[in-house]
């Protein structure tokens, strides 16, 4: 089942039910993603009825342009680092002490807005540092606190696929404060739809997103990193989240950047492991940042190229920089 919100004057938008080609839709009635969420037992049966007459032909013609962000806003969005080798690799780059702990990495970010696939994304200042990040992320209704990661597996409703945009030139003086981002994490961005995890089929194992992630940036091929190779499992990082504290329906957890060893093969989902991979090899990087009018597509696929969650195509927009 694809899941997707329309534009339609409201801030969470219409919930609509997209048939597996992306052709058709049918709008729920459901005011919206984050409703469904919050009664999922209800909600499920209902929408997955939804799905069967629109795969069955039923339906309007979905129009791409009125895309918003499957959830453009909730209650929580948690950012793990599961891939451990865009952790070592910063760690040498930077000469960064090892953090030595056996437990997954997760920070709190702002849930209050989800730029759509399309939307253009306003920055205030080249100089800070603008670059994107390929991860995937997943949508749980409530959790109990104390949950184990086998029982946070029922908890992962929907999958979606995510660029997690970050100032590099700042964070490393939030980081500092010992208080965490503010400045150096804008809101994120989600491609098109949210699916249920057997959506994924065999694409779905172990709590984790075993798909390619494409990027392009400015049209040329940056990376195509699989999500398979996460150190803690989607469930791991739910159940790390929940040990002292319910998580509300509509939490969003993320991956963090999508990494694999074999980088000089596959590539990287974001710009700093780039340049974190030159400064080990050549003693100083040459990638720049992004810029204004520069471009950013993500966009998974299958091992048989299917495309589940649609693609971010986006472009930075006007940058004031005085």
């Amino acid at each position: 089942m694809r899941l997707a919100t329309i534009a339609n004057g409201s801030p969470d938008g219409q919930l609509v039910v997209v048939s597996a080609d992306g052709a058709r839709a049918l709008a729920a009635d459901i005011p919206n993603l984050l409703a469904a969420i919050t009664d999922w037992r209800a909600a499920e049966p209902v929408l997955f009825a939804l799905a069967k007459r629109v795969n069955a032909g039923h339906g309007e013609a979905f129009d791409p342009a009125l895309l918003r962000a499957p959830l453009p806003r909730s209650w929580q969005w948690l950012d793990g680092s599961a891939f451990g080798t865009h952790g070592e690799l910063m760690q040498i780059a930077f000469n960064l002490p090892p953090i030595e702990t056996d437990r997954p990495l997760m920070y709190q970010g702002m849930s209050d807005r989800f730029y759509g696939p399309g939307d253009p994304v306003p920055f205030a200042n080249e100089a800070d540092g603008i670059d994107f990040e390929g991860e995937f992320g997943v949508i749980v209704d409530r959790v109990p606190m104390g949950i184990t990661p086998e029982q946070a597996l029922g908890h992962i409703k929907l999958v979606v696929q995510i660029n997690d945009w970050s100032l590099r030139a700042i964070a490393p003086v939030e980081m500092k404060t010992g208080f965490g981002w503010v400045q150096a994490k804008p809101p994120c961005s989600m491609a098109p739809f949210a699916v249920t995890p057997t959506a994924l089929g065999e694409a779905w194992r172990d709590g984790r997103v075993c798909m390619d992630l494409t990027v392009e940036w400015n049209g040329r091929p940056f990376g195509r990193a699989n999500g398979a190779a996460m150190d803690f499992g989607f469930h791991d990082l739910i159940a790390h989240a929940a040990r002292t504290r319910e998580l509300v329906a509509g939490t969003i957890i993320g991956s963090g950047t999508v990494s694999n060893a074999n980088y000089a093969e596959v590539g990287s989902s974001c710009i700093s492991e780039v340049r974190a991979i030159e400064i080990i090899r050549d003693g100083k990087p040459t990638t720049p940042f992004m810029a204004c009018g520069d471009t950013i597509r993500m966009e998974a696929r299958t091992a048989s190229n299917q495309s589940p969650f649609g693609r971010i195509d986006q472009c930075v927009s006007v940058v004031r920089t005085g």
